[in-house]
């Protein structure tokens, strides 16, 4: 799979006419600018149940609003088209749980994106999907719309890590999942897997024997996550009140140091910090992200960026269903060359490629933060945690574990 290939000097990129407060104002400096969008974003909010680590915007028990939130997403994406600067390189259908919309929706819901032309031909489509909604019949609705990549929330193939995350799909529905959509004719698979659950057990043993059954279903890829207690979450009140006991900081590191062992025994290329591919087969949608590209968001609580402008759609189902085309934002920020140079440090260096030296000398001469990020490199260089490759400045394996801590000083 070819991987775009994306500039991310801060000289060259150009700037919108305008400051925009609205998703429409965005839209319009799109074409005057001159911009590519490298992918889009479509969040679908639905599960059946609201994990309790989750920080995400889901809604669970509103199942009745499915069907007008398809309506509801097509209705934007068709004004989306109208001013679509180009084919994307990538449409990612995310949230939630894509799949927990009925099978007719689902099929109307990608039918209709399809139509709207925002992928690009041979580009990467991805939809996200629990393992107990995928059947034979949504298998096909995914591969008939033109889907060719899913990812699969496997989280664990234990019953007992499974429960501690308030997971509730049979560790078996995974391999079943799999071979529905293989035989329907989507061979790019991925799972996402999670560790450092405190679920009573040896959490070594115990992530060694997911990690094992993972890569004996051979997917294309693996996302390989350590547990985070986010603000908000139920999980993290839990955690505060004493209820749930974290693992163990030094354990974990032996986890994220087993999951690089296991995975390169078995033919898997680390390309990021939680990511893993067989061959070429990364996940070119996020790899988007990394690289600091632009994307549209579609829906509530989406996020986008264009040329150093961030957003937020608001993230409230209500007014959204009663709205119509672009979604309204939450948030809007302008990055300055200075803020859009950490970003690009802080972002490319989560993949294990790295950041080329003439990207890390333009990040570390602006005038505001050039020498705290340069003295802050040479700080993490003399650790350890970042090592320079020829003309590539990377993480080190230590790093990749502390990579937040060094990231937080380079943005």
């Amino acid at each position: 799979m070819a991987m775009p290939q994306f500039d991310h000097s801060t000289a060259s990129l150009p700037q919108l006419a305008e400051t925009p407060s609205t998703a429409e104002s965005i839209l319009r400096g799109l074409q005057d600018a001159g911009t590519c969008i490298q992918g889009a974003y479509v969040h679908v909010p639905f599960c059946m149940h609201r994990c309790h680590y989750c920080d995400f915007f889901t809604v669970a028990g509103r199942d009745q609003w499915r069907s007008a939130y398809v309506t509801r997403l097509l209705d934007e994406a068709t004004v989306v088209a109208q001013h679509w600067p180009g084919p994307a390189d990538t449409l990612f259908v995310g949230g939630g749980t894509p799949t927990w919309l009925e099978p007719p929706d689902l099929a109307r819901l990608l039918e209709g994106l399809a139509a709207c032309s925002l992928l690009g031909k041979g580009g990467e489509w991805t939809v996200e999907a629990n393992p107990e909604t995928v059947t034979e019949e949504v298998a096909g609705i995914l591969a008939g719309a033109g889907v060719n990549r899913v990812s699969l929330g496997a989280q664990s193939f234990r019953t007992e890590a499974l429960k501690a995350l308030e997971r509730w799909h049979d560790p078996d529905s995974v391999p079943r999942a799999l071979a529905f959509l293989r035989d329907a004719g989507i061979q790019d698979c991925s799972l996402d897997l999670i560790f450092a659950v405190p679920d009573g057990g040896d959490a070594v043993s115990g992530w060694t024997s997911d990690l094992k059954r993972a890569v004996s279903l051979a997917p294309t890829h693996l996302s390989c996550y350590g547990l985070t207690y986010e603000p908000g979450t139920p999980l993290r009140r839990r955690l505060e009140s004493g209820a749930v006991t974290q693992v163990d900081q030094d354990i974990e590191a032996v986890l994220y140091a087993t999951t690089q062992s296991v995975l390169a025994d078995h033919g898997y290329t680390q390309y990021e910090i939680s990511n893993w591919a067989q061959g070429d087969q990364v996940c070119d949608h996020n790899l988007n992200y990394w690289r600091n590209a632009n994307w549209w968001p579609l829906g509530p609580s989406g996020s986008g960026h264009v040329n150093g402008t961030r957003w937020r759609n608001r993230p409230r189902l209500g007014p959204y269903l009663e709205g119509q085309g672009l979604s309204e934002i939450d948030t809007v920020e302008v990055l300055d060359a200075d803020g859009r140079a950490g970003e690009v440090l802080m972002l490319g260096l989560r993949c294990t490629r790295g950041i080329e030296r003439q990207k890390v000398i333009a990040a570390t001469s602006l005038p505001m933060r050039g020498q705290q990020r340069a003295a802050a490199i040479e700080r993490h260089l003399e650790s350890g945690l970042l090592v320079w490759d020829d003309d590539l400045l990377r993480l080190t394996q230590a790093g990749m574990l502390l990579g937040d801590t060094v990231l937080v000083d380079l943005l």
